[in-house]
C-alpha cells in the first residue's frame, strides 16, 4: 500500500477543506513547495497535487505553481483541478507531471476522456471519481464537488474498463478532512470488483489505526492530507505501516 502525500492549492498556497467544502477552509502557512521537499526528505515516492481553484472553476489556474512543485522535488506527481482539455494535459506532462487527474469530464464527457486515454496512455490518466453516498449508492459528484451527478461509481467505472483504465482515485466527500476515518468498506467493495484497477484512497485519514484498517481492503494506494499537515502522525510513521 504506497502512502500518497497530498497538496491542495488556493491561491498559491497550501489549504485543507472539509467535506469539499469551499467555505471551510484551513490554510497553512508553509509554501507548497517546502511541503513537496519534506515529503520527499520523510520518504515520499509519491506527490498528489491538487489546484482547487482550477477545480472550482473548471480550468487549471496554477501551472505555474505546480511548476515550482514539480522543480522542488523527484517524487511521482499526479495532479488534478479542472483539467479539461488536451493543451492542458500537454503542458502538465511537458513540465514533467507524471498523471494527470480528470475529475468532472469523466462523468460529463466520456468521448472525450476516451480520447484522453487513448491519446496520452492509461498509465498517465487517474480518473478522480468522488462520491456521495445516496441510500447505499456512491454517485459522482463533479465541479469541486459542488454537483452531484446521476451517475453512479460502477457505472462510470464499468465504461471505461473496456479502454484500459487503471488508475481511479475515489474519495468519499463526507469523510474528506473530518479525521475521523475512512469508508474501509467502499474500497474493499471496490477492490474485491474490481482487481486489474489500482485504486486510490482518500478521505478521512486521522490516525495511524485508519491506515492499518485501509490496508486490511486491499487498496493500492492510500492518499493523506490534512492528517499530516496538523501532525497527527508523520509520514515516516504512515509509511511504517
Amino acid at each position: 500500500m504506497n502512502i500518497i502525500p497530498a497538496i491542495d492549492l488556493i491561491n498559491g498556497q497550501c489549504v485543507r477543506l472539509q467535506k469539499g467544502d469551499f467555505n471551510a477552509i484551513t490554510q497553512y502557512t508553509v509554501t507548497p513547495e517546502d511541503m513537496a521537499m519534506n515529503y520527499q526528505q520523510s520518504g515520499a515516492s509519491y506527490l498528489h497535487v491538487v489546484d482547487l481553484d482550477g477545480a472550482k472553476q473548471g480550468k487549471l489556474k496554477q501551472l505555474d505553481v505546480i511548476n515550482r512543485i514539480r522543480n522542488s522535488t523527484t517524487s511521482i506527481m499526479q495532479v488534478g483541478g479542472g483539467i479539461k482539455d488536451e493543451e492542458t494535459i500537454d503542458n502538465l506532462l511537458s513540465i514533467g507531471v507524471d498523471r494527470v487527474v480528470l475529475g468532472s469530464i469523466a462523468v460529463k464527457d466520456y468521448d472525450q476522456t476516451v480520447r484522453f486515454i487513448e491519446r496520452f496512455g492509461a498509465d498517465k490518466i487517474v480518473l478522480a471519481l468522488d462520491v456521495n453516498i445516496v441510500n447505499g449508492t456512491p454517485m459522482v459528484a463533479t465541479h469541486g464537488w459542488v454537483n452531484t451527478s446521476d451517475q453512479s461509481l460502477y457505472n462510470v467505472i464499468d465504461y471505461y474498463l473496456v479502454y484500459g483504465l487503471e488508475h481511479v482515485l475515489c474519495t468519499d466527500i463526507s469523510k474528506d478532512g473530518m479525521l475521523q476515518g475512512a469508508n474501509t468498506q467502499l474500497y474493499q467493495d471496490l477492490v474485491a470488483k474490481y482487481p486489474n484497477i489500482s485504486f486510490q484512497a482518500s478521505g478521512g485519514i486521522g490516525a495511524l489505526a485508519d491506515l492499518h484498517n485501509l490496508k486490511k481492503t486491499k487498496v493500492q494506494n492510500v492518499i493523506v492530507g490534512r492528517a499530516l499537515y496538523e501532525n497527527k502522525f508523520s509520514l515516516n510513521e504512515a509509511l511504517a505501516c
